[in-house]
């Protein structure tokens, strides 16, 4: 019997963020293995022309939760949807549903958050630090309350080398950038946002680590603990493999591969890659939700949920498993989706500047023109060569993450949770699972049908061929231009030209004595 699934069975738990992806993967497991649970509240933003149940039902009609309705066939009956904003005061919760979670909650998983890394200061403090200090201001009026389990980033103090299981300090607190933020015009908060977030790359990372300062802070009383996951990336095993249904981490980059849209990127090929897999991520939080509640450490607990460590994967070997894939089953619908952040596709220490990108990408928006369809390839690279920017910062580095805790508390297991809720990496097969998430990408998340492949190969050789052709004579002009500059570049023409001569000359006499 699993003392987990168990502690879960008859609870009352609130999860924020549970529309998300890796909110739906932790709501999808808690009903699967613990299907007598009382009832789950989720935060849900109120969206014109959907109802909060509307809401539920999409979520529940995902084929992620198949094995969910075959289990708990009420599960519907369990899930109590909830009015909220994540920036209004209180949430904008009613008083009545407010006083409905204040009574009976026991369990808070905090999910919710903003990943994007180019977000305005104001609005990432907002949903990164200030609503993570309204709920632990709520949940300190839960009676019922066991635990809280705030779900952070391994990046947050990604300007350090080597990084423990600890809370490091900000230089400013948390409670004066709140604070600053209410007050402050945009104009002053771009001005002094370099300045604040330092040496950190962007508003993301640093906000999440003034979000983890609150949870010390504001937590002192509660039983809390902290998990840091790196880049979370498809499903491993459950419910199934390769489940995945938004564009972060690296679901761009597969997509643009498929796609055949950029064919290199500037990175570090032996810089760690450190992907975990999202249902890894969920095992290790409702573990940590578990022993939080049981054991009462005396001090927040912070498991690092990474792979890096333990089983390492590089970026070379990663792209490369990604293209190989891809060759295989290329996307076909992937630049109809105008809202997609594209990443990159060839793994390489250099590239072609951003021109050679985007001459091929104009030459096929004038195919697409003529053809009589709309041009959309530039519009979806300059946004993808934008991304890579952001991304540049994370795939040349790489980092050292302790996992004290993520161990200890793994060997707190019974052979039976361990199994039922395995957060162990080290039994992850990197070509397997990167296999199984593109093919993940291309059903679950572009919903394309693998009888589409023929079409899709022949439309990625025909990019392919746009760019070769371009580079090709990209390289003939810039070399034409050196040869009318400089003597030097004539003289390494003329011999050039001279050796292949002489070879041709040699070649053709060799062939005329053989006969």
């Amino acid at each position: 019997m699993s003392m987990i699934a168990a502690f879960y069975g008859g609870k009352s738990i609130l999860i924020t963020g549970a529309t998300g992806f890796l909110g739906k993967v932790l709501m999808e497991k808690l009903f699967r293995t613990s299907p007598d649970l009382k009832i789950i509240y989720i935060l849900v933003r109120p969206k014109a022309g959907q109802t909060l149940q509307q809401r539920v039902f999409q979520i529940l009609n995902s084929k992620l939760f198949e094995k969910v309705k075959e289990i708990c066939p009420n599960v519907h009956e369990k899930i109590r949807p909830i009015s909220a904003d994540l920036n209004q005061h209180d949430f904008g919760i009613s008083k009545e549903d407010l006083e409905e979670l204040l009574s009976s909650t026991n369990i808070v998983f905090h999910c919710a958050a903003t990943v994007r890394f180019d977000d305005h200061l104001r609005h990432a403090v907002q949903l990164n630090v200030t609503a993570t200090q309204q709920l632990l201001s709520m949940a300190s009026q839960m009676p019922k309350l066991e635990a809280f389990i705030h779900l952070s980033t391994a990046f947050s103090n990604c300007n350090l080398k080597h990084i423990d299981e600890v809370i490091y300090p900000c230089s400013v607190e948390p409670k004066k950038i709140i604070d600053s933020m209410e007050w402050l015009d945009d104009a002053i908060i771009d001005e002094i946002t370099p300045k604040l977030i330092g040496d950190r790359p962007n508003t993301y990372t640093y906000t999440k680590a003034l979000g983890e300062i609150v949870v010390q802070q504001e937590g002192a009383n509660m039983n809390i603990a902290i998990i840091r996951p790196s880049i979370v990336g498809a499903t491993w095993q459950e419910p199934f493999p390769g489940w995945v249904d938004n564009l972060n981490g690296p679901s761009g980059l597969i997509i643009a591969t498929g796609k055949g849209f950029l064919r290199a990127i500037k990175a570090t090929p032996m810089a760690i890659a450190d992907l975990i897999p999202a249902d890894t991520v969920v095992n290790l939080t409702l573990a940590a939700g578990w022993y939080t509640a049981v054991h009462r450490p005396k001090s927040t607990l912070i498991y690092h949920c990474t792979s890096g460590n333990l089983n390492p994967c590089n970026w070379l070997k990663m792209g490369l498993q990604v293209l190989a894939t891809c060759e295989k089953v290329p996307f076909e619908k992937a630049f109809r989706r105008p809202k997609a952040d594209f990443t990159t596709t060839r793994f390489t220490t250099h590239y072609w500047n951003a021109v050679s990108h985007r001459a091929p990408a104009i030459i096929y928006d004038i195919y697409l023109r003529l053809t009589g369809r709309k041009p959309r390839v530039m519009k979806l690279m300059n946004r993808l060569l934008r991304t890579i920017s952001m991304l540049e910062y994370f795939i040349n580095r790489s980092w050292e993450w302790s996992t004290h805790n993520t161990e200890m508390l793994m060997s707190m297991l019974s052979p039976e949770d361990q199994r039922m809720f395995n957060f162990d990496v080290r039994q992850l097969n990197w070509l397997e699972y990167i296999e199984n998430y593109v093919l993940g990408v291309k059903k679950y998340l572009l919903k394309e049908d693998m009888a589409g492949v023929p079409e899709a190969r022949q439309h990625l050789r025909r990019l392919r061929n746009i760019h070769y052709l371009f580079n090709i004579a990209l390289f003939l002009i810039i070399w034409r231009l050196l040869i009318a500059r400089w003597q030097m570049a004539r003289n390494v023409w003329v011999f050039i030209v001279s050796f292949c001569s002489k070879f041709l000359s040699y070649f053709r006499a060799s062939s005329t004595l053989k006969l």
